[in-house]
């Protein structure tokens, strides 16, 4: 009988294909920081070979090395060298590409210390590590109770426990420094194994938890990114975007690091246009500068400083002609008006706006007055209560 394990935070869905054979389907871009390896089928001719990159929980990964030169591939669950005892991972990429992602987290072959991977899992190992992850949220729950009790200024944000349950990993976040001394007594006398405090920051728990963002789709720090750089408020200004806090910052709470996406392409559009310290002379009167549009390359003028009037759009080569008319002492003909909008051909029929919207506003009569007048009301053929009082 085939035994399914749907676990997306480790990789996605685990079955048991034989008695002593367990197998991984990993679904790309199902696993937080999950990788294409698109060189797994070239020959891997570079030093240092037999590393692969192993995945354990959420963004939990890591470098191991093949000194038993056992048949891996991708997908397949191995024992790998701990602190104490063993871990229990699944092999998330293999090949020339492990050696791009150590690059990227810069590290180096030669003076970095790989671990070990002892062998592929047996059925007991499967065993001790699905009993260890059916305790991973309990054990949250109550750990947070426990620092909440000692008034401590800190968040649990996730446990993750060691394949052979042996130790666990508490991720916590804090403001501050904390002395969390008295607390990890009660870990150890609530759990019985061995505690390990590791503190990240708050895009890491965004990472580790997960979400969509507001572009739809998944969160940068959770689906690719696994290095944080400063994003500061000029970023915003560089790119004209207006200073809303609520806009601006992401599930975090922090600035969003898509901000930092896109500024050097803003920068580098930007050097071509002039800075305008003054209004422009015209017949008609002065141009006050009020928004630019950098991918355009268009500036927008208005006669009142306020920003009130039409809108009107000049290139920024022309700008700096004027500028320099200016400054010769010369005035720019006001030929500069707003070109009519040219209308694009519509594909599809807009209906809202064809009926008023006042249509509901009158009253209906009620049908027992509709009945009671079409009662009430004489005929043609029959003569009402005074012709006949009249006749007799």
């Amino acid at each position: 009988m085939t035994k399914y394990i749907n676990d997306c935070e480790r990789g996605c869905c685990k079955y048991q294909s034989g008695e002593n054979e367990w197998e991984v389907v990993m679904h790309p871009g199902c696993c937080k920081l999950s990788g294409c390896n698109w060189l797994h089928n070239l020959p891997d001719t570079c030093e240092p070979q037999d590393i692969f990159e192993v995945r354990f929980k959420n963004t939990h990964k890591g470098f191991y090395e093949n000194v038993n030169k056992l048949p891996l591939d991708i997908g397949e669950i191995v024992a790998v060298e701990a602190a104490s005892g063993h871990d229990i991972g699944i092999i998330n990429m293999s090949g020339p590409l492990v050696r791009r992602q150590m690059m990227r987290q810069h590290i180096t072959p030669g003076t970095y210390e790989f671990k070990k991977i002892y062998r592929k899992v047996k059925p007991h190992d499967i065993e001790k590590w699905q009993e260890a992850i059916a305790r991973e949220h309990t054990t949250m729950i109550k750990s947070r109770q426990l620092a909440e009790s000692l008034k401590l200024e800190m968040k649990i944000g996730d446990v993750e426990f060691q394949g052979d349950g042996s130790k666990a990993i508490f991720y916590y976040i804090a403001d501050e420094r904390v002395d969390f001394r008295e607390l990890i007594k009660l870990f150890a006398a609530e759990f019985h194994i061995r505690i390990e405090m590791r503190q990240i920051g708050a895009r890491q728990e965004a990472g580790l938890i997960g979400g969509l963002g507001v572009c739809g789709r998944e969160l940068c720090c959770s689906q690719w990114m696994s290095g944080f750089s400063t994003v500061n408020a000029n970023a915003a200004r560089w790119q004209e975007l207006s200073l809303n806090p609520q806009k601006l910052t992401g599930q975090c709470s922090k600035l969003k690091c898509c901000l930092n996406h896109e500024v050097a392409l803003y920068l580098d559009a930007q050097k071509d246009f002039p800075k305008v310290t003054a209004p422009l002379e015209t017949f008609d009167g002065q141009l006050f500068l009020q928004k630019t549009d950098v991918l355009k390359g268009i500036m927008y003028f208005t006669p009142d400083a306020a920003g009130n009037g039409e809108l009107t759009g000049i290139p920024v080569a022309k700008v700096k002609e004027f500028i320099a008319l200016n400054k010769q002492g010369t005035k720019i003909p006001a030929a500069t008006k707003k070109e009519p909008k040219q209308e694009q051909p519509t594909t599809f029929k807009d209906t809202v706006g064809e009926e008023s919207i006042t249509r509901f506003d009158k009253k209906k009569k009620s049908r027992r007055k509709q009945h009671r007048q079409r009662h009430n009301k004489p005929s043609g053929n029959t003569p009402n209560r005074h012709e006949n009082e009249v006749k007799k």
